[in-house]
């Protein structure tokens, strides 16, 4: 394709914040500053100067000190703005007025509304109802709950006093949210009583009993009535209805002053080699990271209306409600994407004016294959972005999107992770949009694509996703690694000094992105990274399996977990035992662990010092080159996996 399925025009150009930033920066830093290419060279190779230029022009609230960063040659070991002084709540209520700040809307039709006044009030009686139970800086708080208005106002009454939020969404199993929430102690858990998915209610209270025995640092529940305002609580570890634990006298609030790197999130990998490592993200990068992404790459305003589909387990949750510290209000959706109809998200579109709508790659996929042409059956006036992320955006999804949602759209497929809560791969609305490619690296992120040697690939060549200079959006740690060693190994182990990512990734000659897969043994079916060890704990605990090994398969422009069973002798794999299989890791893990198939073999191959190799199962499902067999004790194991019948439909 000679031309890009879509342009800016000259208004748009004209108009973005990026402009007004390119503009100032050519001002005021370096007058060789001129278009995209250029200021992201100045952001990389000036990174104080940037970092400074972002801080004043997203107007963080804050002291910022004079210094901006110490030890850059060091990653990891760089400081970002070692004296700065600020409070991420702060920052996203720094408007009070009567804005909508908060639109929820569930797929059963509930709804609601908080101004930022509103939002304001409620977080003033959540912090002071967190003091009053105990709650001091640094200690955590979670949340095990749908994505609801209380679910912000926790966080943001959490993080006013300089504790520690961290989530799982409520479909997540027993074992599955005290292997992550065990680690970290909360002292406070807030739950809801039940959710809705695809029309049908979930109880969430039995759940949430098993799960506050397991963890005795607990000390309150406190339930949001939602789905379930009738549910008894009174079995539950010191529970008490969300509007009872609040302090109705509350209307101020203290921000604590806190240093830039100081805890605000602690997210979860996912658990590929062992339980899900506590990746846990500073107060100050995160917003600054946000911000930059919000306001330069999204251009983001004040009157703009944000949506992303997701749950408040993934790290777009946390994304999207950053937005409030642009003054932008953000709309909440609770349920399934479907429901009550395929065409649901382009209702909500048009019933609330929706200017930025995000989701997985996944769901635009569903949308072609369900007949969607939204172009001819919704207004979509509003609309101006399109955010692709989770898995790779097929170009196939592309073409759809231009050809039956709508043409004048910055459709922005983005790509990052949990462990930067952010992005390396970004939209930009002063650049073209290629089909399958996403648009460019994001200011401040020197992305490298590199060989196995760690030499730079050449242009469509795949090879390694890298960041070879600090960023501010790098973890401060990993919750309980205390000497750092974890952190270091998780990234820096493959490239000394440079961020490994685990994807493949390929830098186009139009400048952009093709992501081409994981490089790691992490799974990504729908977009969302799930570990093996998840799943191998509840599969090895049932009697009839000896071992197993799962991996990720490319399929249908998605990916999808397929499951290895080595069987005790005599023993077949029948529909009995498959659904037994999918129901033991459905009920402790999540849907989304389930895998597609369930395969017999009769053996599984090995290290010789005991390890399962998924990468080189993997890469034989696929048709790859295995390299240093010599390192397997069982090397024609492999063989088993090549050809399967079972994995060609």
């Amino acid at each position: 394709m000679t031309e890009p399925l879509w342009s800016p025009g000259p208004v748009r150009r004209q108009t973005a914040n990026i402009r007004r930033f390119t503009d100032l920066a050519r001002t005021e830093l370096d007058p060789g500053i001129y278009d995209y290419r250029g200021l992201h060279a100045f952001s990389i190779e000036q990174p104080a100067e940037f970092w400074r230029a972002v801080w004043d022009f997203c107007g963080i609230v804050g002291t910022p000190g004079t210094t901006v960063l110490e030890n850059p040659e060091k990653m990891p070991g760089t400081r970002w703005f070692p004296r700065a002084r600020l409070n991420f709540a702060a920052n996203l209520l720094r408007y009070k007025d009567d804005q909508p700040a908060i639109i929820f809307k569930s797929e059963t039709g509930e709804s609601a509304s908080y101004s930022f006044n509103d939002l304001h009030d409620a977080v003033a009686k959540t912090a002071a109802a967190l003091k009053a139970s105990g709650v001091v800086t640094g200690d955590r708080v979670a949340g095990y709950l749908p994505n609801l208005p209380e679910t912000v106002i926790a966080m943001l009454a959490t993080a006013s006093i300089g504790a520690i939020w961290s989530s799982c969404s409520p479909d997540f199993g027993i074992d599955g949210v005290v292997d992550r929430l065990g680690q970290i102690q909360p002292k406070i858990l807030f739950c809801a009583a039940a959710y809705t998915y695809n029309g049908k209610t979930h109880d969430c209270l039995d759940k949430v009993r098993k799960i506050v025995k397991a963890i005795p640092s607990i000390e309150q529940t406190v339930v949001v009535p939602y789905v379930g305002p009738g549910a008894k609580i009174s079995r539950l570890k010191g529970a008490v209805w969300f509007a009872e634990f609040i302090d109705n006298t509350a209307a101020e609030i203290s921000f604590e002053q806190l240093p830039f790197d100081h805890p605000v999130y602690i997210l979860y990998s996912s658990g590929t080699t062992g339980i899900p490592k506590c990746i846990t993200h500073g107060a100050g990068g995160t917003l600054i990271q946000h911000l930059k992404e919000l306001v330069l790459h999204t251009n983001l305003r004040r009157s703009d209306r944000l949506c992303y589909y997701t749950t408040c387990g993934w790290m777009m949750w946390n994304w999207m409600v950053s937005a409030l510290a642009v003054g932008a209000t953000i709309v909440l959706y609770e349920g399934s994407p479907f429901y009550p109809a395929p065409q649901a998200m382009f209702d909500l579109i048009d019933e609330l004016g929706i200017t930025v709508f995000g989701t997985g790659a996944k769901t635009i996929a569903a949308w072609e294959k369900a007949g969607l042409k939204p172009r001819t059956s919704h207004e979509l006036n509003s609309l101006v972005t399109l955010l692709s992320t989770g898995s790779p955006l097929a170009p196939e999804s592309f073409e759809f999107v231009y050809r039956d949602i709508k043409q004048n759209l910055c459709l922005s497929s983005i790509a990052g992770g949990t462990d930067i809560v952010s992005c390396f791969m970004v939209g930009c609305p002063v650049l073209p949009v290629w089909p399958g490619e996403l648009q460019c690296a994001g200011l401040g992120m020197a992305v490298e694509i590199l060989r196995e040697d760690g030499s730079k690939a050449d242009i469509d060549e795949t090879g390694e996703l890298c960041c070879t200079r600090p960023f501010p959006a790098m973890p401060v740690c990993f919750w309980g690694d205390e000497d750092g060693s974890k952190y270091r190994s998780a990234y820096f182990e493959k490239f000394p000094g440079v961020w490994a990512h685990g994807d493949f990734v390929a830098l186009t000659e139009n400048g952009g992105y093709v992501i081409q897969g994981r490089s790691d043994a992490t799974l990504n079916p729908g977009g969302v990274r799930i570990g093996t060890s998840e799943i191998y704990r509840q599969v090895e605990g049932l009697d009839e399996v000896l071992e197993s090994l799962c991996i990720g398969q490319q399929w249908d422009n998605d990916e999808r977990v397929i499951l290895f069973v080595k069987l005790r002798e005599g023993v077949e794999l029948d529909d009995s035992l498959r659904d037994r299989i999918r129901k033991t890791i459905r009920d402790n893990t999540t849907p989304r662990h389930v895998p597609a198939k369930i395969i017999q073999v009769t053996d599984i191959p090995r290290t010789i010092s005991g390890k399962i190799v998924e990468l080189a199962v993997r890469n034989v499902v696929h048709g790859r080159t295995v390299s240093n067999t010599d390192a397997l004790a069982n090397p024609g194991a492999l063989e088993l996996f090549r050809d399967l019948p079972e994995l060609g439909s």
